[in-house]
C-alpha cells in the first residue's frame, strides 16, 4: 500500500509538471520597451512638442500680418456702385466734380444690401488702419472676424507683441424677426469663459433686449431679411 501511495503521488507530480509546461507554452512571455525604442518614443514627443509650441506661437503670439484683398477691376466697380446706391462717395473730394443738387425720392430705390466677402474685406483693405489686421469670413448663418491686437510696450509679458483673436456671430432671420447670437471670442486660440463675456454666448440678443428701447429694438424693427451665407451677406431693410 505505500509502494502505492507513493507512485499516485510521483504520478500527480509529473501530471501537475507537465500542465504547468503546457501553461508556460501558451502564455508569451511579457517583454518592455527595450532602450531604443524608448528614446524614440521621447524623441517623437518632443518633436511633436516643439513643433506644436512653434505653430501656436506662431499664429496667436506673435501673428503676421494679413495681406490685404485686393480687387480686380470688375469687382472694384461693382462694388463702388454698391457703395455709391447707399450714398457712399467712393471717387472723394478729388474727382473735383461740384455737388448736383437733386430732390430727394424714395422711388425705385433698392432696400437690398449685398455684399461678397471679398468686397467686405476690399473695403476694410482700403483703410490703412485694418487692412493688415483684420479679416472677415461669411459662411452659413456666420460671421466670423480674426483680428490682430498689437500690445503697448509697457504691457506685462508681452508687451510690443500681437495677440489673434477670433470672435463668431451667428446671423439668420426666424420667426419673422433676425436673430444675432455670440458663439465665442478665442484670445491666443484659447476661449473665453462665458462669464467673461457676461454670459452673453449663444444668446439670441435680438429677443434678450430687444423688447426694451435701444439698439437691438430698433435693429429687429428695421431689418425685414438677412441671410449670411458662404462667402455672401444680404440684408433687406424695412420701409
Amino acid at each position: 500500500m505505500a509502494e502505492n501511495s507513493d507512485g499516485n503521488q510521483v504520478t500527480l507530480r509529473m501530471s501537475e509538471s507537465i500542465k504547468d509546461k503546457r501553461a508556460s507554452a501558451q502564455t508569451p512571455a511579457k517583454r518592455g520597451f527595450s532602450g531604443l525604442q524608448v528614446f524614440g518614443i521621447v524623441l517623437l514627443t518632443l518633436i511633436a512638442t516643439i513643433g506644436v509650441g512653434y505653430w501656436w506661437l506662431s499664429h496667436y503670439v506673435f501673428p503676421e500680418n494679413f495681406e490685404p484683398v485686393t480687387l480686380n477691376a470688375s469687382e472694384q466697380d461693382s462694388l463702388n456702385t454698391k457703395l455709391n446706391t447707399l450714398g457712399i462717395d467712393t471717387q472723394g473730394a478729388e474727382s473735383g466734380r461740384p455737388l448736383q443738387p437733386q430732390p430727394y425720392s424714395e422711388e425705385g430705390a433698392s432696400r437690398e444690401v449685398r455684399f461678397s466677402e471679398r468686397e467686405l474685406n476690399g473695403m476694410l483693405a482700403n483703410n490703412t488702419d485694418l487692412a493688415q489686421r483684420l479679416a472677415v469670413d461669411l459662411s452659413d448663418d456666420l460671421l466670423s472676424a480674426v483680428l490682430l491686437v498689437p500690445l503697448e510696450e509697457g504691457f506685462p509679458i508681452l508687451g510690443g507683441r500681437t495677440l489673434r483673436v477670433n470672435a463668431g456671430v451667428e446671423l439668420s432671420f426666424a420667426k419673422g424677426r433676425p436673430l444675432v447670437k455670440l458663439k465665442g471670442v478665442s484670445l491666443m486660440g484659447v476661449p473665453i469663459p462665458n462669464a467673461w463675456l457676461g454670459n452673453l454666448k449663444n444668446v439670441d440678443l435680438v429677443n434678450e433686449f430687444g423688447a426694451n428701447p435701444g439698439f437691438w429694438q430698433s435693429f429687429a424693427a428695421g431689418v425685414d431679411y438677412i441671410q449670411v451665407e458662404d462667402g455672401r451677406l444680404l440684408v433687406r431693410l424695412k420701409e
